[in-house]
């Protein structure tokens, strides 16, 4: 793709966020989004295949269809209520709505069924960008109108993505599917304890952001699509392997590694407000993820080359990608643990 033009689609695609954060008015928050979406369309349909076409079309149909619900949710409590102001949403229809529609958006279950579909027709930086950037801009709405929404509703909606999340990447041999179903489960632990603790939901969306950058980065490094492809990445960088099966324990919140802070934290929480069985019911879906990962990490350190695949054997070559971002990244999915009193206190 032309410099130029990336770069005015990669600028549009911050402005639309941008947009989403400052705006306090419904249309212009609606607007943010529409921005947001169409500059990510021409990045993700740039490799011309019939796969990422038809990724490109799935995603424009499901945000649009969102986009929609927001405006017509907007619409209605403005008609009803007289007023436009995203905290002002007080309609039960209208807030019921807007929740659906942010849920879609985020690819949140029930309505998480394109997510994977769209995330395994994409190369790995685009993917990437969906999975993190993309999640920013709905999730800002989502904290804004949460005090105005049934909170039974959320703690349903948050379970259901773990479990789903959980289960759906049980079976997955296509490593970006296994990213879309442990985005799920993540944002569903987001939403559980939106209500009882925005904070919470801010420091989990950010240590969720790095370990999936290290995940995304570390695979892009390799080179690998597949399961069966990662168990040669121990031939081209023992070491990137091991950090990466590191990363991946850390996605599944495994202590003493960064991604047990917020699941801790969350199930604290959780507890103290008296809903002891829908933290003990996170806490067990979070076990159905760990399985996926730990299948990854097996196939990561402890298969190697030679095997009975088809892929080409890797030569160790001269490096030339850029490799201090992976770095630090991976260093912070690695570490935080440590500075949890530091972040409950912040």
């Amino acid at each position: 793709m032309n410099p130029y033009v990336l770069t005015i689609l990669l600028s549009s695609l911050g402005l639309g966020t941008v947009l989403t954060f400052a705006s306090s008015h419904w249309l212009l928050a609606w607007m943010g989004l529409e921005i947001n979406t169409l500059a990510i369309i021409p990045i993700m349909a740039q490799q011309h295949h019939p796969r990422a076409i038809e990724a490109t079309t799935k995603y424009f149909l499901t945000q649009a269809t969102a986009a929609a619900m927001i405006l017509f949710a907007s619409t209605t409590n403005a008609w009803l209520m007289g007023e436009w102001e995203i905290h002002q949403l007080s309609h039960p229809l209208a807030t019921t709505t807007v929740m659906l529609a942010l849920a879609l958006k985020l690819g949140l279950a029930p309505v998480h069924f394109w997510l994977p579909e769209v995330l395994q027709g994409l190369e790995l930086t685009t993917g990437l960008i969906l999975s993190t950037w993309q999640k920013l801009a709905p999730f800002a709405l989502m904290i804004q109108v949460t005090p105005t929404i049934n909170s039974p509703l959320l703690v349903a909606i948050g379970l259901l993505s773990t479990l789903v999340g959980g289960w759906g990447g049980l079976n997955q041999t296509q490593l970006r599917k296994i990213l879309a179903y442990s985005s799920i489960a993540h944002l569903g632990w987001m939403v559980l304890i939106l209500q009882f603790a925005p904070s919470l939901t801010l420091l989990s969306l950010s240590l969720y952001i790095i370990m999936t950058s290290s995940a995304f980065l570390t695979l892009k490094t390799n080179n690998a699509l597949t399961i069966n492809t990662l168990a040669t990445s121990w031939t081209k960088s023992p070491t990137l392997a091991a950090l990466a099966a590191l990363v991946l324990l850390s996605l599944g919140g495994l202590p003493p590694l960064s991604g047990f802070m917020p699941k801790w934290l969350i199930l604290q929480e959780l507890t103290k407000q008296g809903l002891p069985l829908s933290a003990t019911l996170a806490a067990m879906t979070a076990l159905l993820s760990l399985y996926f990962y730990l299948r990854l990490c097996y196939a990561l350190t402890l298969t190697i080359y030679p095997n009975t695949l088809t892929a080409t054997a890797p030569w160790r070559l001269n490096f030339t990608m850029i490799t201090l971002p992976l770095s630090i990244i991976t260093i912070l999915a690695l570490g935080l643990l440590p500075l949890t009193p530091a972040m409950t206190a912040m």
